[in-house]
C-alpha cells in the first residue's frame, strides 16, 4: 500500500508551497524529521513550514534556529493562513490521522495533495501518498532515506534532476536527523534500535557533523522546574506485582493542579515514563497526567516482553508493541484504578 520515496519526493519537487504537520505535544522525532524535511526544502527552493498546536519543547527549542532560516519561523496555529489563497502539498510527519493534530486538521485537509510519513503501526495509509513503515525505529530513518533517495538535499538546482543525488553533507539536516532517532530510540538503548539506526548515524559522523552539543542540549540542559515536576511524579509510582509472573508493573500519576503550582511545561513530564520503564524486573509502565479535569493523558511503555499498545486501543489510542498512549476522561482516580487492573491483567498473560 506504500508508495515510493521516489514518487513523494517527485510530488514535493512538483509543489512550491508545503506545510509540514508533525503531531500534537510533538517530541524530538516529530520535531526532527519536520525540521530536517523543511530545511532540505528550502534548500531546493521551496516555501515550506512547519504548523505546530503548541511552543516547541524547552529541550527541542534550538531546532527552531537549526532548521528554519530566517525566511521563516515555526508558524503555530495563530498564523495557520499563510498559504490562504494559494496551493499548498499537507505532509504529516510522524502521524497519519487527523486526530494527531485536531486544531490544525482542516489547515491539512486544505492542501491540494496529502501526503503521510510514519512508523505508526496504528496509522493508515489513506492519502494522496503514503510511507508508513512501523518496523522502522523513528520516522527521522524515513525522512532520512526519503531524502537521500530522491536527493533533497544541498547542492542542488532549482530545476530537479531526475537522477538520484545524494543527500550531502548538510549539518543542520544531520542534527536534525540525530535529534529524530536518539529521541525515539532511548539514545539508542530501547529494543527498537536497529542496523539502519546506526548506519545512518555512521553516515552522518562522517559528514563531520558535532553532536555533542545536541545531546547536551536534549539530555542536559533541564530548567528547575522539569527537576522538580518529575521527582513530584516518580513520588507517586507504585509497583504492581502478580502471583503469576516474575515480572512486575509501575504506575505513576500527575495532577494538574501539581503541575500549575510547579509551573512545568506540558513537555517536561515527557521522560518519567522512561524511568518507571528502567526499574528492575519492570515489564510494564504506565504514568498519567492529568491535562484537564477527567482528561488524562496515559503513557505506556513495555520493556521487552509486554504489548502495551493492545491495552492502548481499548481506549481509542495507540501506538507501537513497546510504546503507546491514549487518553481518558474521567478522574485522576478512576484513571489509575483503571490502568493498575489493565496492567495486572497484562502481567498474568506474559
Amino acid at each position: 500500500m506504500n508508495n515510493t520515496f521516489q514518487e513523494i519526493g517527485r510530488a514535493l519537487n512538483g509543489g512550491k508551497n508545503i506545510l509540514l504537520f508533525p503531531h500534537i505535544n510533538a517530541d524530538g522525532d516529530a520535531i526532527g524529521s519536520c525540521v530536517a524535511i523543511c530545511k532540505a526544502l528550502r534548500v531546493i527552493g521551496k516555501k515550506a513550514y512547519i504548523l505546530l498546536e503548541e511552543e516547541l519543547p524547552e529541550n527541542l527549542r534550538f531546532l527552531d534556529d537549526v532548521g528554519l532560516d530566517t525566511t521563516g519561523e515555526v508558524y503555530t496555529t495563530y498564523e495557520k493562513d499563510i498559504f490562504k489563497g494559494k496551493d499548498y502539498i499537507s505532509m504529516c510527519i510522524d502521524c497519519g490521522d487527523l486526530g494527531r493534530f485536531p486544531e490544525r486538521s482542516e489547515v491539512f485537509k486544505g492542501g491540494k495533495l496529502k501526503i503521510c510519513l510514519d512508523h505508526h503501526a496504528s496509522s493508515q495509509p489513506v492519502w494522496d501518498l503514503n510511507y508508513i513503515d512501523s518496523k522502522a525505529a523513528a520516522t527521522g530513518v524515513l525522512a532520512f532515506k526519503l531524502l537521500k533517495e530522491f536527493g533533497l538535499g544541498v547542492n542542488l538546482e532549482d530545476n530537479f534532476n531526475s537522477d538520484r543525488i545524494l543527500l550531502g553533507q548538510d549539518d543542520e539536516i544531520g542534527k536534525a536527523i540525530f535529534v529524530a532517532i536518539t529521541t525515539d530510540t532511548g539514545n539508542f538503548q530501547y529494543s527498537n534500535t536497529n542496523q539502519d539506526c546506526h548506519k545512518i548515524m555512521a553516515e552522518i559522523y562522517s559528514w563531520g557533523t558535532e553532536l555533542s552539543e545536541v545531546s547536551n542540549a536534549i539530555y542536559q540542559s533541564i530548567r528547575m522546574e522539569k527537576f522538580l515536576v518529575t521527582n513530584e511524579a516518580l513520588g507517586s509510582c507504585k509497583i504492581i506485582s502478580s502471583d503469576n509472573t516474575k515480572y512486575k508493573g509501575a504506575i505513576a500519576y500527575l495532577s494538574k493542579e501539581t503541575q500549575e503550582k510547579i509551573g512545568s511545561k506540558p513537555s517536561e513530564t515527557d521522560d518519567v515514563i522512561d524511568y518507571l520503564r528502567s526499574i528492575k524486573d519492570v515489564e510494564y509502565a504506565a504514568f498519567l497526567k492529568e491535562k484537564e479535569p477527567s482528561v488524562i493523558r496515559v503513557s505506556f511503555r513495555a520493556k521487552s516482553k509486554g504489548n502495551v499498545v493492545e491495552i492502548a486501543k481499548k481506549y481509542e489510542g495507540g501506538g507501537h508493541i513497546k510504546a503507546a498512549g491514549c487518553t481518558l476522561y474521567m478522574s485522576l482516580e478512576e484513571a489509575v484504578k483503571i490502568i493498575t487492573k489493565d496492567i495486572e491483567e497484562a502481567l498474568k498473560n506474559i
